[in-house]
């Protein structure tokens, strides 16, 4: 995506300033101090983010069979915590600007892994399903202030992989959350599960205010709601920030939808496998470990549009080969989703936090809550079009959000084009 039209971006309530590549710059790149603390911290911040918003995902059977609900009903537990990180992400991010990103990523995961300790306890399913929302609002304060950490934290040469690798630490932790608590559901149940998902992530949440170093190049800003609505009201305005955040929630919304049917689809006919092994498909995550830490090295030899078309291209594949009734081939198609699917977010997030030069946590904000809106509509729906339609239903669906990101992106190149040529006018007509 061209970052031509970041120019479009509004004056923000408080710019941090950014210091220019030179001998006192004070932030961090590979090989240097406090790089791989920061890196190691905020890979354990992604850990404990993923394994404890969806807990329940690989669960979902045997919530359904315990409270008597169907599919659609049990997905609620997904999307309601997803749902609520949605809506709580951007006034969050405002008190990262005021009170600092470390301040404001500790308390979020605090207070989440808090009530992942009490998620086991939920007598009944509306009452599970509220504890869920609740803790995913209490998320929504570390998605955006770790880009927005990042961003000033980091030289930019470093940040597509910085980035790269947080994503990593979250493909990390829905898969290991979603792998330890399949095994422990089978002998124990879903409540022993995600009992034990909530203490690894008290783990990580410790260890990650240890080793996080201090902000270096944060600018406290004003809370004042005009001018964080004159900052996000900026970015709404910039055509390529709102091209990113569609993109993230569409590819979103293909990986929200398959990842909550697959328990369904595996432990039914033909497949009929026991929970324990349908929790070790979410192993598959290791491909997005991978495919997201080589979104930089991906953006350097394609560019970003070229990357977002790979990605989409190695989305639609893995739906295709999904739609096989044949477990082996499921199991490909998967890994061809998910590598698509880690690629294109790291790569669109990324380009949020390189496009807005002010700003950022807003920036990255309304990225994570459009991210989030596209994982509750792909949980929801995703889940209903299961019931009506069954897997081809589901697969449908992320078929219309992957054309949807094909879309976006020929746009994009071609708003760019346009904007370079008119560029070129402009410059011959000076002359």
């Amino acid at each position: 995506m061209s970052p031509a039209s970041s120019r479009a971006a509004a004056t923000p309530a408080v710019a941090a300033p950014v210091p220019s590549p030179s001998s006192g710059d004070t932030r961090m790149s590979p090989g240097g101090p406090g790089y791989r603390r920061m890196s190691f911290a905020l890979f354990l911040a992604g850990v404990a983010t993923f394994a404890l918003l969806y807990s329940t995902q690989a669960l979902l059977p045997l919530v359904s069979a315990d409270f008597g609900a169907s599919a659609s009903a049990a997905s609620w537990t997904v999307s309601g915590a997803t749902g609520a990180l949605a809506l709580c992400v951007l006034p969050l991010s405002a008190l990262s600007e005021r009170f600092g990103r470390r301040t404001v990523m500790t308390a979020s995961l605090s207070v989440a892994v808090t009530l992942g300790l009490l998620v086991p306890f939920a007598p009944n399913l509306g009452v599970l399903i509220a504890l869920r929302a609740l803790q995913g609002a209490a998320l929504a304060g570390l998605p955006a202030s770790a880009m927005a950490y990042l961003a000033e934290e980091v030289r930019p040469k470093a940040l597509v992989a910085a980035i790269g690798l947080f994503v990593a630490g979250n493909s990390i932790g829905g898969m290991s959350g979603r792998v330890i608590g399949g095994w422990i559901a089978q002998a124990w149940g879903w409540r022993a599960a995600v009992g034990t998902i909530g203490v690894i992530a008290v783990v990580c949440a410790i260890a990650f205010r240890m080793l996080l170093p201090a902000p270096r190049n944060f600018t406290p800003g004003s809370l004042r709601p005009r001018a964080l609505a004159r900052t996000v009201g900026g970015h709404l305005a910039n055509p390529l920030l709102r091209r990113l955040y569609v993109i993230g929630a569409l590819f979103m919304t293909v990986f929200g939808a398959v990842y909550t049917v697959i328990g369904y689809r595996l432990t039914a006919a033909p497949f009929s496998l026991p929970q324990g092994v349908v929790g070790s498909i979410f192993l598959i995550y290791l491909v997005g470990t991978a495919s997201s830490a080589a979104a930089g090295k991906l953006v350097a030899r394609l560019g970003r549009r070229g990357t977002l078309y790979l990605a989409a291209g190695t989305t639609t594949a893995g739906l295709l080969l999904a739609l096989v009734p044949q477990l082996l081939v499921v199991l490909l198609g998967l890994m061809l989703i998910t590598a698509g699917f880690f690629a294109g977010h790291a790569t669109a997030s990324s380009s949020v936090s390189h496009t807005a030069t002010h700003g950022r946590a807003q920036a990255s904000a309304l990225y994570q809550s459009a991210y989030y809106i596209g994982s509750s509509v792909g949980s929801a729906v995703g889940a209903v079009a299961f019931h009506a339609a069954g897997w081809g239903g589901t697969v449908a669906l992320g078929f219309v959000a992957v054309l949807g990101v094909v879309s976006i992106t020929v746009w994009g190149t071609y708003a760019a084009r346009a904007t370079a040529r008119g560029t070129v006018r402009g410059a011959a007509h000076a002359h």
